[in-house]
């Protein structure tokens, strides 16, 4: 008989496409898992609704689901509440910052935070860092330079 945990457990296999360091669901992309006999339907959140990463999950957690043997496997995608970055997990920004990758600060839905505050360089830690453009290599990234260490760096954006 297949448990929540399993299905959650086998989710945590798939990785961020756009960032293989974390998991679907470190990132708060899966919301829940739903099992009614030989069916299982997950629902996620993309981390914007243009994402072009989209069907790529969805389609691995459909081929994931599979693996388990589910005979109904299913997602459904919704986009309310729009997905925070809040929901990534505290391990997930950690795994981040070791990639490299600047965590967002941890906002609470407060603007000012996800506007004004300046992250830390993910490679010396100082918060002297001079933002050189809001868009980096993905849509939900932002070009930094470190004034310490005079190294480039990435910020995922708060949103």
């Amino acid at each position: 008989m297949l448990t929540q945990k399993d299905v959650w457990q086998a989710l945590e296999q798939i990785k961020d496409p756009e960032i293989p360091v974390i998991n679907i669901v470190e990132m708060g992309i899966v919301r829940e898992v739903a099992i009614d006999g030989t069916a299982v339907m997950v629902t996620m959140t993309p981390t914007f609704s243009g994402c072009p990463a989209l069907n790529v999950m969805r389609d691995d957690i459909l081929a994931q689901l599979r693996t388990l043997g589910v005979a109904q496997p299913s997602v459904n995608i919704v986009n309310a509440p729009t997905w925070s970055s809040d929901w990534i997990t505290p391990e997930a920004r950690a795994k981040l910052n070791a990639f490299g990758l600047a965590p967002p600060a941890i906002h609470g839905g407060d603007v000012n935070v996800i506007l004004f505050d300046m992250p830390h360089c993910p490679r010396c830690g100082s918060a002297d860092v001079m933002l050189k453009n809001s868009f980096g290599t993905t849509l939900c990234r932002a070009m930094y330079v470190c004034n310490q260490c005079k190294e480039p760096f990435e910020q995922f954006k708060g949103i």
